[in-house]
């Protein structure tokens, strides 16, 4: 995967550069966290401090087109950037510790629905008990 800037324009009062670039590759169009990674390394950046916003591969060509935003820090793009933009380039939102947090989340949300599968098993066995007992009066 080849990254080319084609235009990067400073924005000192966002603390950020909008970049536009353009990719080409070889195989199916790259994920977006891949081609987030690339343009920081490419950028000299850390990966939480890129946000790519809009991608565009026309259909059959092995070339896309982005828009990216590049932070001063990891802050600055959280101060600034949507909640939903965040999560879509797996950025930690304000008050979480960036992949401790995701994987704490993560594992607390594997935990809920084992608890609910938990539940639900024990209510579906209180009604098949209950039926048992209505079927031998």
């Amino acid at each position: 995967m080849e990254i080319e800037i084609i235009e990067q324009e400073e924005n000192p009062l966002l603390h950020r550069t909008d970049v536009q670039f353009e990719m080409v590759h070889d195989e199916a169009t790259p994920s977006r966290l891949s081609i987030r990674d690339s343009l920081a390394a490419k950028l000299d950046k850390e990966s939480d401090e890129v946000v790519v916003h809009k991608l565009d591969t026309k259909f059959g060509m092995r070339r896309t087109v982005g828009y990216a935003k590049v932070y001063d820090s990891p802050d600055a793009a959280r101060d600034v950037e949507q909640d939903y933009m965040l999560q879509r380039n797996k950025i930690a939102a304000d008050g979480e510790g960036g992949a401790e947090a995701a994987a704490e989340a993560e594992e607390a949300e594997a935990e809920a629905e084992s608890e609910e599968a938990e539940s639900e098993e024990a209510e579906a066995e209180a009604e098949a008990e209950a039926e048992s007992e209505e079927v031998e009066e």
